[in-house]
């Protein structure tokens, strides 16, 4: 690869399992990682300059953490859905449009972040993961939320900076969701229906930054119910 680095921290790597590799200015996948497959369960590629992640990501079926944050990928391989004890993903800050259809075989993943890329839909592929925890959509050009949502396993998710304009009654049915965060989108204030303010199980609605004032927040119809949830949340971890 031609960073003398590399073979360092390949060595270091097959006695602990974790790899870390960024800001080392690689274009591509380094082959050399092929020696990890059978043991390695952390993998830092963030900070770098890969456009592709080869098929061959499929073999590290020890993963449990993989960063790819601030890199140039365009989509993922079919591959990454063989990663069943992958655990953290991180492709923050890349340029990905859609995730393969293989994504909800990760049945491990508890946190997601895909925050600042191309994405122009909710990826539905995420809705069957039975532990997933968190998932971070902020900064893509996403306009609505499915209605299949209401089987998302997520207590978080964060939209903030996309262009959501209206939110469907799905929410209310979500079996775990606490926080919703929509910071500057384009929603109106009729998009929090009764039946979602009062009925679904966020306790907390991140939405400064849209159109309309907070004022017209307080007053909406179930705004009491939504409160109780907020303040037994609040005490909860206080």
């Amino acid at each position: 690869m031609g960073n003398s680095g590399i073979k360092q921290h390949i060595d270091t790597a097959q006695k602990t399992g974790t790899c870390q590799l960024c800001k080392l200015g690689l274009k591509e996948f380094p082959e050399d990682l092929q020696a990890l497959t059978g043991n390695l369960r952390t993998l830092d590629l963030s900070e770098n300059k890969i456009q592709l992640l080869p098929p061959l990501i499929g073999r590290y079926s020890h993963l449990k953490s993989l960063n790819l944050s601030n890199n140039k990928l365009g989509s993922l391989p079919e591959d990454i859905g063989k990663l069943k004890k992958l655990e953290t993903l991180n492709l923050e800050h890349n340029s990905i449009t859609t995730l393969p259809a293989t994504v909800k075989n990760l049945s491990n993943l508890r946190n997601i972040n895909l925050s600042g890329n191309g994405l122009r839909q909710f990826p539905t592929q995420l809705v069957g993961l039975k532990n997933l925890d968190g998932v971070d959509l902020s900064r893509n050009s996403i306009t609505e939320i499915p209605e299949c949502v209401s089987a998302i396993q997520a207590i978080e998710i964060n939209l903030n900076q996309n262009q959501v304009s209206r939110l469907p009654e799905a929410l209310a049915d979500c079996p775990r969701l606490k926080v919703l965060r929509l910071e500057e989108n384009c929603l109106e204030i009729l998009a929090f229906t009764p039946k979602i303010m009062k009925s679904s199980k966020i306790a907390l609605f991140a939405i400064d930054g849209n159109v309309f004032d907070m004022k017209a927040f307080h007053n909406l119809e179930g705004y009491d119910e939504y409160m109780e949830r907020y303040t037994a949340t609040k005490k909860k971890f206080n």
